[in-house]
């Protein structure tokens, strides 16, 4: 018989005994035979089998075994006291990393793009005025989704491998007058780091508020939310807090929770309506109320990365990417590959892009690094697709040895991968 068939019948007869009694009628399996027209997926009937590479992307990064092991934890339910208390170390946690005092920090249940989703569903209303900054892919979105929820969006645009001066901002907020300035602090599709500082001054003196994408740079480069007079943060969980995709930071300050507060209709998506999730993460003063199963297992793996984060320190960890993203630069260039950001200071610490080098198809290289050497790096995303290849330090993987690791490939890559016409 084979083996998958017997696996089935195994299964079968270990779980007969939790059947009810079979009520009068048809045997069962022939009942089954003529209600169902699906057959067990053959794959299914198969072991998970899943390759062991090094993720030297833009993410996710891999995890390190101590949070794999808390995500391996038994269930809590959504409104167990224990779990509330979790979701209380998360809130204290992101406090830290973000560098704020803010009430409304929670976590929320999706990605790091779902906490984009999460910002402006909650603070666009129809015909506000929108300034987003676009110097890659994570503009590009924000501009479309603030434009699905009838916003009056504007673009900045910079070209790709550049950043915003205070200028460039300054001219913007003048000309749109906007409600909103959206910018990403760590830009992944070209790797460039946004500076901040002078920034939420700026946006409050024009009666703007600003929102900031951190979710390739937070813990890899120093970003200061009630300093910089950030009015809403979020992040992911699956770049430098080194956590399976899945949950992601997110803060509000006072400002934008005003402007919550001020809203004429109600956000359009329920799941994602602040007001809901700030109760449930007791970010209100009242008693929380159940509203949604969150993904447990996910909250319990953010609150480790973040309990790794707070023991290693801040300011240890932008040190760390700092040093290592200088290691990599440096080895990149000798081995003849330019790198795409021009400036040091613009380099985004957490995700290094180099040139497709001349001759060479990007696609041939990242496979045959992944096939040969087991590591994973990437082309470009969006409008840096074709003319990047992406390589990730972040988090557990941000080390010297692993720079020295996807060094190497790329230089084996380089002397045998066919090169192209192109």
């Amino acid at each position: 018989m084979h083996s998958a068939a017997v696996r089935g019948a195994a299964w079968a007869a270990s779980a007969a005994p939790l059947l009810p009694a079979r009520l009068p009628g048809p045997p069962r399996h022939a009942m089954a035979a003529g209600l169902l027209r699906v057959a067990p997926p053959e794959r299914l009937l198969q072991p998970l089998a899943v390759s062991q590479r090094l993720l030297l992307g833009p993410g996710p990064s891999n995890v390190p075994p101590r949070i794999r092991a808390a995500g391996g934890q038994q269930l809590l339910g959504p409104m167990h006291p224990e779990m509330l208390q979790i979701m209380d170390e998360i809130k204290a946690g992101i406090q830290y990393a973000f560098q704020t005092h803010n009430p409304l920090t929670l976590a929320i249940s999706g990605t790091g793009h779902c906490a984009m989703e999460a910002t402006l569903l909650n603070l666009v209303e129809q015909g506000d005025t929108v300034l987003v900054a676009v110097n890659g892919i994570w503009g590009e979105r924000a501009a479309d989704i603030a434009g699905r929820l009838g916003a009056n969006v504007h673009k900045l645009l910079k070209p790709l491998g550049e950043y915003f001066t205070l200028r460039d901002i300054e001219e913007g907020l003048v000309r749109h007058k906007p409600l909103m300035l959206f910018i990403t602090h760590g830009e992944s599709s070209t790797g460039v780091l946004q500076p901040l500082e002078g920034l939420g001054e700026l946006c409050h003196r024009h009666g703007c508020l600003l929102l900031v994408d951190s979710v390739a740079s937070l813990g890899g480069a120093p970003i200061l939310m009630d300093q910089q007079e950030i009015d809403v943060l979020y992040s992911g969980s699956q770049k430098v807090l080194s956590a399976p995709p899945g949950s992601a930071p997110i803060s509000f300050s006072e400002r934008a929770r005003e402007k919550m507060l001020r809203r004429k209709t109600k956000p359009r998506s329920f799941y994602l309506d602040m007001g809901w999730l700030a109760n449930y993460w007791g970010c209100d003063g009242k008693p929380r109320m159940y509203h949604h199963t969150a993904p447990i297992n996910s909250f319990f793996s953010l609150r480790e990365g973040l309990a790794m984060l707070a023991e290693l320190g801040l300011e240890s960890l932008w040190e760390r990417h700092r040093a290592n993203c200088t290691y990599l630069c440096e080895g990149l260039q000798d081995l003849g590959l330019e790198l795409f950001v021009k400036e040091e200071k613009a380099r985004l610490p957490t995700v290094t892009t180099v040139k497709v080098p001349t001759g060479y198809d990007w696609k041939e290289i990242t496979a045959f690094v992944m096939n040969k050497h087991a590591i994973e790096i990437a082309g470009g995303l969006g409008p840096s697709a074709g003319k990047v290849l992406r390589i990730g330090l972040m988090g557990y993987n941000s080390t010297r040895a692993n720079a020295d690791k996807v060094l190497c490939a790329l230089r084996d890559a380089l002397q045998h991968c066919h090169q192209s016409k192109l």
